[in-house]
């Protein structure tokens, strides 16, 4: 009998843990399928923080560093330029590079940093209790926010792709999701051109995956992915947001 699916050897064989619903083991399975096929596996080196995205040390079969809360990027500015050989990526979530680690990831895109950062955005601090995150909704409900996000006192939600896209050294910047089969294609391809632009040495690449956390949310599975295509998506811009100039993108 022929295997047409597999277990990609980008992952451990450790069992994901994650709440169901939950769509970090779907964007592992991307970024483990990538570091296979593009022959990254024993030349990587990951950084996460804490929060739910700090979990993926477990499960990447590449080297892992584990960095403080917000400090990812800076981590992976260091690894990259004291091995400049190794592929580096940052796998962080909403709160962590656009909270506390909002300078870090900016800057680190001001430099034309030759690393690739992978950003979860789930509208709200998944592990730590729920609480509104830099991308919590108008009118979200979160455990800070038991009222809904109110703009007046609270401020708007930040699309940290677009800010990133008036940064110069920020070569390719895109934002996708996860909640359909079309869009998890559409996400691995972002991904593998995001990894492509580190190999090519052309500067810094960020990839937001819109993703779900049933359990903060308070819904099940099946409205969380609903709540992710009718909510989330109006709000975020999606697409190569931004392309190397080669490719007829904007570096302004």
């Amino acid at each position: 009998m022929k295997a047409i699916f597999t277990k990609t050897s980008g992952l451990t064989e450790r069992p994901f843990h994650y709440c169901p619903g939950c769509t970090h083991g779907i964007i592992h399975r991307l970024i483990g399928e990538l570091l296979e096929e593009m022959d990254l596996v024993e030349k990587t080196i990951g950084v996460a923080p804490v929060g739910c995205a700090g979990f993926c040390e477990n499960y990447f079969s590449c080297d892992m560093i584990g960095a403080a809360h917000g400090r990812a990027v800076a981590v992976a500015t260091g690894a990259k330029r004291a091995r400049p050989d190794r592929f580096i990526f940052t796998y962080q979530g909403d709160g962590d590079g656009a909270s506390i680690g909002l300078a870090e990831t900016v800057s680190a895109a001001a430099r034309g940093e030759k690393i690739t950062s992978i950003f979860v955005n789930n509208a709200i601090y998944g592990m730590t209790g729920g609480q509104m995150a830099p991308t919590s909704l108008v009118g979200q409900r979160t455990s800070t926010s038991p009222y809904g996000r109110d703009a007046g006192t609270m401020g708007f939600p930040l699309d940290l792709p677009k800010v990133l896209t008036q940064v110069e050294g920020a070569v390719y910047v895109a934002s996708v999701s996860v909640e359909s089969p079309q869009a998890i294609k559409e996400a691995k391809k972002a991904l593998r051109k995001a990894f492509q632009i580190q190999l090519d040495g052309l500067g810094y690449s960020f990839v937001s995956i819109l993703s779900t956390c049933p359990t903060n949310w308070g819904v099940n599975p099946v409205e969380a992915l609903e709540w992710l295509n009718t909510k989330m998506k109006p709000q975020f811009a999606l697409g190569e947001l931004k392309v190397p100039s080669s490719e007829g993108g904007d570096r302004a």
